[in-house]
């Protein structure tokens, strides 16, 4: 069910250059750009392209003016969409080569957080051939794929075969299994547009909602099988998969490695990456390895690692490999013994040489998800029972991490009790929610040494808080410093009810930027339902009966009639019948539109917070569709709404578009107090 239509230009190669995120935003701005005339000339530009990036990094509006009379004699010449994007690209080349090491030209690293590139896409045809290999293994037997697998690594069949978003979908449910209710899954041998950009919508929702970034990507990108945004999208959801079991929690070994519960903390708030390389070296230092290993390229090329490594895992194969010299063949060794440990092969021998980064991670995950060498000690274990939260703090945890992370700021949350307390990444979303909001000459980015630089910071985000009437009494920067998790949950919900009721607020169709309540959200569902003749009704967000799902089903089915298959949907008068109807919903929102992050257990529960967040998406997603609308009726002089993204994109990509929110440019941000007004909320509603 398609949210938005794809941008087309006429010629292929100039259509290749972007993602549909980046011509939809771009046809934005060339609208914003015409006169009084109705046109749009080159003489025109410069205030439009110097608000967008890479321009805003090393340009202003004088310098993008001069580029384009040194680039074009006819300041005059009036130009259509498919002439302003190649000024876009001809610029934004002139740019990047005053930038240096550009963003906007490197390729892709799949297995890290990275801008998708714009001018030059290229695919490792190694990682390719193993992320195929992978979906081989774990997606052999699925009832649906079986008739379509083993795919040839060799051909582009992984790009036809995502085309339909089934493969995508199941490969997210084996890296996290029950995210994505496979009854949503359009799964019939032939799909029509609207059941696979259905697929599509699912998938990315469900992406984000595991933790990947998709921020430069669209349904009409996987739709059409562009390689370098599905590689980068399928080893993301590889690696979360892989690197699964590097955590204190799961693997309770890993508290061998650490002395107390404070280094145990830290350990918990590390990236798996981290965790993984920690372990390698841990386990080196047994077997007299001098070096460090800092990580999965440079440092393991010569294979010397490696060889020390499975020396002290699997001493029965032998030492041969550490007395043979030659890299290649001193890698072949390596995975000769490895593949008697039974492990999967990521990489070939050419591929440990050349250094490739996420094949070797993905190596190294896999020797230690077989053998990890470590062994229980129960009283070490003790620290992760310490520090373990419950399980509704670490839901909400879960839930606030991947959010913030979907928003696309610069900072990767691992863990947010211990990467919010020095305040920086809060500023962050808060100057993507509300920009300019942030001073941030009087911001610290870490690494941060001093302990009162995290105060300032925090401070900070408190004052920012205040102006936006969040309930903060006797609150302070020194609360989050130290880390109170009950006030973290309180200010990150705060925040997240802020940009939900802020979309609806923005949205054209909805009052012209009229205050939204919780109550009109409640109001609006209600009379939804009501509307569409059925009898379900909700008091409140702590409605005990919304636990049998029955409701929201009415609703999903209310604002789109085909999105739900009744067949599938039970009475919910057992728990194991209501959490069957959660599941569903849960996919069914995704697949609608909405992004959302909220459990299945979160509905079961009736936990208000995500049950006001999962309505209001709703509502967004509904309201949008009007939106999408009036947009089409608007004449064609008039600058359309800033929600003409899919809802999805228009949460991601809120407020990015003046380019305050490159950490580059945030000291040179000055400072705007925007008065955003809502109703205060009490931290724990």
């Amino acid at each position: 069910m398609s949210t938005f239509e794809g941008v087309f230009v006429s010629d292929p190669w100039l259509q290749s250059q972007f993602t549909q995120v980046e011509l939809r935003k771009l046809r934005t701005k060339f609208v914003s750009a015409r006169n009084q005339s109705g046109t749009v000339t080159i003489e025109d530009l410069p205030p439009v392209l110097a608000k967008l990036k890479p321009f805003n990094e090393v340009s202003t509006e004088d310098d993008v003016k001069r580029m384009l009379t040194d680039s074009y004699s006819n300041m005059s010449k009036e130009l259509d969409f498919e002439a302003f994007c190649r000024v876009y690209l001809n610029l934004q080349s002139r740019a990047s080569a005053k930038l240096g090491t550009s963003k906007t030209f490197r390729t892709t690293s799949s297995f890290v957080k990275s801008s998708t590139t714009t001018l030059r896409h290229s695919i490792s045809e190694t990682e390719k051939a193993s992320y195929v290999t992978h979906i081989n293994n774990y997606l052999g037997e699925d009832k649906f794929l079986k008739d379509y697998l083993p795919m040839d690594p060799s051909t582009n069949a992984l790009f036809d075969l995502a085309k339909d978003g089934v493969l995508l979908c199941k490969l997210i449910n084996v890296a996290v299994p029950g995210t994505i209710d496979e009854r949503a899954i359009n799964t019939k041998k032939v799909l029509n547009p609207w059941e696979r950009n259905e697929n599509h919508t699912l998938c990315l929702n469900s992406a984000k909602a595991i933790g990947c970034t998709v921020v430069n990507i669209g349904t009409q990108d996987l739709a059409e099988g562009r390689p370098h945004l599905l590689l980068g999208l399928i080893s993301q959801i590889i690696k979360i998969q892989l690197l699964s079991y590097v955590d204190l929690k799961k693997t309770p070994e890993l508290a061998a490695m650490v002395e107390d519960s404070k280094e145990a903390e830290e350990l918990m708030g590390l990236p798996p990456e981290k965790v993984l390389l920690k372990w390698m070296n841990f386990q080196l230092k047994k077997s007299g390895y001098k070096k460090e290993v800092t990580n999965f390229s440079s440092d393991v090329k010569d294979g010397e690692a490696y060889a020390h490594l499975l020396s002290v895992l699997a001493p029965e194969l032998g030492t041969k490999t550490l007395e043979v010299k030659d890299p290649v063949e001193r890698a072949n060794l390596v995975l000769e013994q490895a593949e008697k440990m039974e492990c999967k092969r990521y990489v070939t021998s050419k591929d440990i040489v050349e250094g490739s980064t996420n094949l070797n991670l993905a190596f190294v995950a896999e020797i230690f998800q077989h053998r990890n060498g470590l062994k229980v000690d129960k009283a070490k274990c003790s620290f992760a029972e310490m520090i373990s939260d419950d399980e509704s703090t670490s839901r909400e945890e879960r839930c606030f991490r991947m959010w913030i992370n979907s928003l696309g700021v610069e900072t990767h949350v691992n863990n947010v009790w211990e990467d919010v307390r020095n305040g920086w990444v809060l500023l962050e979303v808060l100057d993507k929610l509300a920009p300019g909001s942030v001073t941030w000459k009087q911001a610290t980015k870490p690494p941060i040494k001093m302990p009162f630089r995290k105060v300032e910071n925090c401070n900070q985000v408190i004052r920012i808080g205040k102006e936006l009437n969040f309930s903060l009494v006797n609150v302070a920067g020194d609360d989050i410093v130290s880390g109170n998790k009950k006030l973290i949950i309180a200010f990150l919900w705060q925040l997240m009810r802020f940009c939900m009721l802020q979309l609806l607020k923005n949205l054209r169709t909805h009052g012209q930027g009229k205050e939204i309540t919780d109550a009109d959200i409640l109001q609006w569902a209600n009379k939804k339902v009501k509307q569409a003749g059925k009898s379900a009704q909700m008091e409140s967000f702590k409605d005990k009966h919304l636990s049998n799902g029955i409701f929201f089903l009415e609703l999903l089915s209310a604002v789109e009639k085909r999105v739900v298959n009744w067949g599938l949907v039970t009475k919910g008068e057992t728990e194991e019948d209501k959490k069957l109807n959660a599941t569903y919903i849960i996919s069914v929102a995704r697949k609608l539109g909405c992004s959302i992050f909220l459990l299945p257990e979160d509905i079961l529960e009736v936990n208000p917070k995500m049950i006001l967040v999962l309505t209001a998406s709703i509502m967004y997603w509904s309201l949008l569709q009007k939106a999408k609308v009036d947009e089409e009726d608007r004449p064609p002089d008039e600058t359309p709404v800033a929600t003409e993204e899919e809802g999805s994109v228009a949460m991601e990509e809120a407020s990015t578009e003046d380019g305050v929110t490159q950490n580059e440019n945030k000291e040179a941000t000055t400072n705007e107090n925007k008065e955003a007004t809502t109703e205060n909320v009490e931290g724990n509603s």
